[in-house]
């Protein structure tokens, strides 16, 4: 799919606007930027949302990579990705700190700054906020970064949020990837099946050895095509129905002691004592 035209114009940017990029909360965010109308670096993901039912617009495995971490977080409420900061405030900072404001090189105008992730997360019975911003280690050298870096500091030290960068060295391999596995399997609604998933919990909960084992056994037992229980147990996992050490590699040739299974009831004689 081909990427539209970058270039920033005031009557693009008035545009944007109008049309309610930056704003909204939860499924009604919309994006100030989405991946058609930037250059990405690396692939661009658009998963959706398990806190927010939308899609989402990441420009860079990184940024998809923090995503999943967030989406993991249960005090993590809302994720709002490539948001707007106020043109008039950031054009004031540059001009205070003697900061040259990011321009559109071919018209020249003020483009409209953005931050990657501006996160809503509950503490008690507290909503808080606080950014990221999104790089990797090696763009923190250049000295332009550093001066549009400083503008965002400050913009967001002036609203009192809490901003930060993170890199790869801060991202989790093992656990991002444990996420990933499971990412897509969360709206999985032939997956979501009370009886037969309570039935798999309980003979899951029952069993020895591998988990691939039991999720085979399972399959031969109640004569589901090959893979069914999989597809539930990645569901479970992503639902934290099924619970796991995140940190630790997701093997299914590990034991079944490796899970923390919910007790349930069932009424299928073939799994009763």
């Amino acid at each position: 799919m081909s990427k539209r035209q970058t270039g920033w114009t005031e009557q693009k940017i008035a545009k944007y606007y109008k049309q309610g990029r930056g704003s909204g909360e939860l499924s009604a965010y919309k994006p100030w930027l989405t991946i058609q109308d930037v250059p990405s670096k690396g692939r661009s993901h658009r998963p959706k949302g398990w806190k927010t039912n939308r899609i989402h617009q990441l420009l860079s495995d990184l940024e998809f990579y923090y995503f999943c971490l967030l989406e993991w977080a249960d005090n993590v409420i809302d994720i709002r990705e490539q948001f707007p900061l106020n043109r008039e405030l950031t054009l004031n900072i540059a001009e205070t700190k003697g900061i040259k404001h990011p321009t559109d090189p071919k018209t020249n105008t003020p483009i409209v700054m953005t931050t990657d992730f501006f996160i809503t997360v509950r503490k008690k019975d507290e909503l808080r906020y606080l950014v990221r911003t999104i790089k990797y280690e090696n763009e923190l050298n250049s000295e332009r970064q550093i001066e549009k870096f400083e503008i965002e500091r400050a913009y967001w030290e002036d609203q009192g949020v809490s901003w930060g960068i993170v890199t790869e060295k801060e991202i989790p391999v093992t656990v991002v990837d444990n996420i990933k596995w499971v990412h897509k399997s969360y709206f999985d609604e032939d997956a979501n099946d009370k009886e037969i998933n309570n039935q798999l919990l309980y003979a899951l909960s029952r069993q020895e050895g591998s988990i691939i084992s039991a999720l085979n056994e399972f399959d031969e037992e109640y004569k589901l095509e090959k893979g069914t229980a999989l597809s539930i147990f990645k569901w479970m996992l992503a639902r934290k129905i099924i619970k796991i050490n995140i940190k630790d590699k997701i093997d299914l040739k590990n034991e079944m002691s490796y899970l923390q299974i919910p007790k349930v009831k069932v009424s299928d004689e073939r799994w009763a004592t």
